[in-house]
């Protein structure tokens, strides 16, 4: 099968529509995963283990179950229970609770990392358990992780494409469809590749830059 220029033409802003919410789910997910998992390692490291235990059970679980499973679960198994949502919106809670579990990790290992010492000052200096995690400890122990979350949200990203799995008409659901259509999957189906390859590379590159930039903070 020969390439046909017309015929990627014709595509292109199917597939360019497919690329924007493919964008979206990323960095809709990627700002739940930050939230969501920023709140994951404070509730673990509680005193409480009526606290500390639940949470750390489901997010080991949720850790250890594949992504897809989970999309199918949120996107048709709660309707059963009477929570039916968007394809879009089961699609950003999945990839944000998916990921979420390990940003999580990042977040303990570089507050955990933070020098006792700051704790004992915030405590000689009177702040409350609040103003200790937003004054003194987050601003210090967040930037050395930037560089480790940057990478899970690339991850993310590249699996996108399972959102298809849930009638999201993100980047590869778009190319299927169009590829169904025509019978022609060459077209479709490379440019998908291309589209991820000039997302992913400036992606990278601006990774290592967070690394060498923030390595220098640690």
């Amino acid at each position: 099968m020969e390439w046909d220029w017309a015929f990627v033409r014709e595509i292109l802003p199917t597939l360019l529509q497919g690329v924007k919410i493919t964008i979206l789910a990323t960095v809709l997910g990627s700002i739940v995963a930050a939230i969501l998992g920023l709140g994951i390692a404070i509730a673990r490291r509680s005193r409480n283990p009526l606290l500390a235990k639940p949470i750390g059970g489901i997010a080991e679980f949720i850790r250890g179950t594949p992504l897809l499973v989970q999309l199918y679960f949120i996107f048709y198994v709660l309707p059963d229970v009477g929570i039916k949502l968007p394809a879009l919106t089961a699609g950003v809670i999945g990839l944000g609770l998916h990921y979420a579990t390990y940003t999580a990790v990042v977040y303990r290992a570089g507050i955990d990392n933070l020098a006792r010492g700051q704790w004992e000052a915030a405590k000689a200096c009177n702040l409350t358990a609040r103003q200790t995690w937003i004054h003194i400890v987050l601003p210090q122990a967040i930037p050395p992780m930037i560089p480790a979350l940057a990478n899970y949200f690339i991850a993310m990203f590249k699996e996108t494409p399972l959102l298809s799995a849930i009638t999201v008409l993100e980047l590869m659901n778009q190319a299927k469809s169009v590829a169904n259509d025509s019978y022609r999957y060459i077209e479709p189906m490379t440019l998908v590749g291309v589209f991820f390859l000039a997302i992913s590379v400036p992606s990278v590159i601006a990774l290592r830059w967070l690394e060498r930039r923030f390595g220098r903070l640690q």
